[in-house]
């Protein structure tokens, strides 16, 4: 595994797990459609493309002449 990868399962999990914890402790209500289902497919995807090196944002963006890092920055 690369570093990119880890870095995707990694943001992915605190993600999900932030939304897990806020629901739990009564501060997030998951139970109803809201935005934070949003966040929620964004910290999934972002754990799954760490595993599968399948996001559908890099399609997207490669698709629109958008050239891809040669460095190792994080941001």
């Amino acid at each position: 595994m690369t570093v990119n990868q880890f870095v995707r399962i990694i943001a992915g999990f605190f993600i999900m797990t932030s939304l897990v914890l806020a629901h739990v402790m009564g501060q997030a209500d998951m139970s109803k459609l809201s935005w934070l289902w949003f966040t929620a497919f964004v910290g999934a995807n972002l754990f799954q493309s760490g595993f599968t090196k399948f996001c559908p944002l890099d399609s997207i963006l490669k698709k629109l002449g958008v050239k891809e890092s040669t460095g190792n920055s994080c941001a």
